[in-house]
């Protein structure tokens, strides 16, 4: 049995520690979580809406402390918790709270003229069991919203936060015994690897997994056995586009925001920024002044905080030492020091499409920059990865911006922004290729932790259908007559299909 030890990154203070959950508890777990199904899946919306608001409240109440404790777990600056971790969370329960019920109400579609008089509608069904398998670097928020996202959907859930960050882990599970759910509605099962193979073992109805590419595809591979669905929100290397006639002074506060917020630790994080070959002078001096003026430390008066997980710190290394023997150049920062979770904004010059610091995700704060001169190009280059999750435009032109936007392989762009997608409930969020499957947040979002049944019905007052048996000429002559009328260039009734027609709808009653 494991033992899972709390420790602040930034400090290496020990805090704390939990045992992890033997295969046993894991299956425990999945039972109880199966049994309180039944009864949390018939709970009224509004009923669960309303537990959504005391959550809510809770959350408001507490929001500072709370902030303070993820800021010990991962070494990030506490505002920062409170903004990305504590506010972006209660945002996502008043839009759910405003929307849910919307959403989640039976939507009637239309029903072709030709099947008269049935009616259609979809019902959303909550799925089951949902498992959440949360990542590191923004361990509250990342794990709350898909849980709160199943939850009010009427499924019942078993999280399984970072072992990287475990006291966040356990702040989630004493929050939901401070603001009390019915047994077996939400379960927290700590633990690392073992405990999540164990936990897709244990067959949920559905997998819900925030993380790295290499495990997401074992998890699929894994879930695949048993045909569950997964949703997969893996990593990135987003591409920032600066075209020459940008708000060059904006861009540069967004490229150092969107660089090294969370010291670069967001999967959303700028990792390759392309600049206009005309105004790469000018935009190199802004960012490289406002880079050197960020705050690094810990806890008080600091921007940027100390990395949260000491196994990024040897790929950022290998991507740097790639690098610079490649030939690139570090403006400001390039050291990773030994001994430290440190590491200092780093903007690199002079670097390559082929250097690994511009292809892997790097997952630091880490700024490569180069430069390009068409339109055409910037896109080529910002397409060129295998993984497509967020980028930016940044241009004065909206309708050249547009149109870059949206040809960019990515499922979220920003313009004349960073990041910020994630932020707006109302939209989906989720990547292309390598950057994941699925999507979440916003309608489609909610829906993505239902099954959305499709209901056709029929008043049931005739004796059959048009299309029933048994087959005849009449229903022959009236088919072959409905489609050249409805779909073919000439659209008219010939008398032969019309007396068709009559016939077949005297059969009917």
């Amino acid at each position: 049995m494991s033992i899972l030890s709390f420790q602040n990154p930034a400090t290496g203070e020990h805090f704390g520690s939990l045992t992890e959950a033997t295969p046993e508890q894991v299956q425990q777990t999945m039972e109880r979580a199966r049994i309180a199904f039944t009864a949390w899946s018939t709970t009224s919306l509004a009923e669960r809406l309303r537990y959504l608001a005391k959550l809510r409240h809770y959350l408001v109440e507490h929001g500072e402390d709370l902030a303070q404790k993820i800021s010990q777990a991962t070494g990030k600056i506490a505002l920062e918790a409170y903004m990305t971790e504590i506010f972006v969370t209660v945002d996502t329960i008043r839009f759910y709270e405003k929307n849910a019920m919307q959403m989640l109400s039976a939507q009637e579609v239309p029903t072709s003229l030709v099947l008269w008089p049935k009616k259609s509608y979809i019902h959303y069904k909550p799925m089951g069991v949902v498992a959440v398998i949360s990542p590191w670097n923004y361990p509250f928020q990342l794990s709350l919203i898909p849980v709160l996202s199943a939850l009010v959907a009427g499924n019942t859930v078993v999280l399984k936060p970072s072992e990287i960050t475990p006291s966040t882990g356990l702040m989630i599970e004493e929050l939901f015994r401070a603001v009390p759910l019915p047994d077996g509605v939400v379960s927290v099962l700590h633990g690392g690897r073992d405990v999540g193979q164990a936990l897709v073992a244990a067959r949920p109805d559905k997998i819900f997994f925030t993380g790295s590419v290499a495990t997401g595809k074992k998890i699929m591979a894994a879930a695949a056995e048993h045909l569950i669905p997964v949703e997969l929100e893996l990593g990135g290397k987003d591409p920032m586009i600066v075209f020459e006639d940008a708000h060059l002074e904006r861009a540069a506060n967004g490229a150092i925001w969107g660089a090294f917020t969370n010291s670069g630790q967001v999967c959303m994080s700028v990792e390759r920024l392309y600049v206009h070959e005309r105004v790469y002078p000018q935009f190199l001096k802004l960012i490289t002044q406002k880079a050197s003026a960020l705050r690094q430390g810990y806890p008080e008066d600091a921007e940027v905080g100390s990395m949260t997980s000491p196994q990024q710190l040897g790929i950022i290394r290998h991507h740097l030492e790639e690098a610079f023997a490649k030939g690139a150049k570090a403006v400001i920062g390039g050291q990773v020091s030994h001994g430290s979770m440190f590491i200092a904004p780093t903007i690199l010059t002079d670097v390559t499409a082929d250097m690994k610091i511009m292809k892997e995700e790097t997952f630091g704060p880490i700024l490569p920059i180069m430069t390009f001169s068409t339109e055409e190009e910037a896109i080529r280059l910002a397409n060129a990865s295998p993984y497509g999750l967020n980028a930016s435009v940044w241009s004065k032109d909206k309708t050249k911006a547009q149109r870059v936007a949206e040809q960019l392989e990515s499922g979220n762009v920003c313009i004349n922004d960073v990041i910020i997608s994630y932020a707006n409930p109302h939209l989906p969020f989720g990547g292309v290729k390598q950057s994941g499957i699925g999507r979440y947040r916003g309608p489609f979002g909610l829906h993505a932790f239902t099954h959305s049944i499709s209901i056709i019905h029929d008043p049931g007052t005739r004796k059959r259908e048009v299309n029933w048996y048994p087959y005849t000429k009449d229903q022959k002559i009236m088919f072959v007559g409905l489609t050249h009328f409805l779909f073919g260039k000439k659209r008219k009734w010939s008398r032969q299909t019309i007396r068709a027609i009559w016939r077949e709808v005297q059969r009917l009653f």
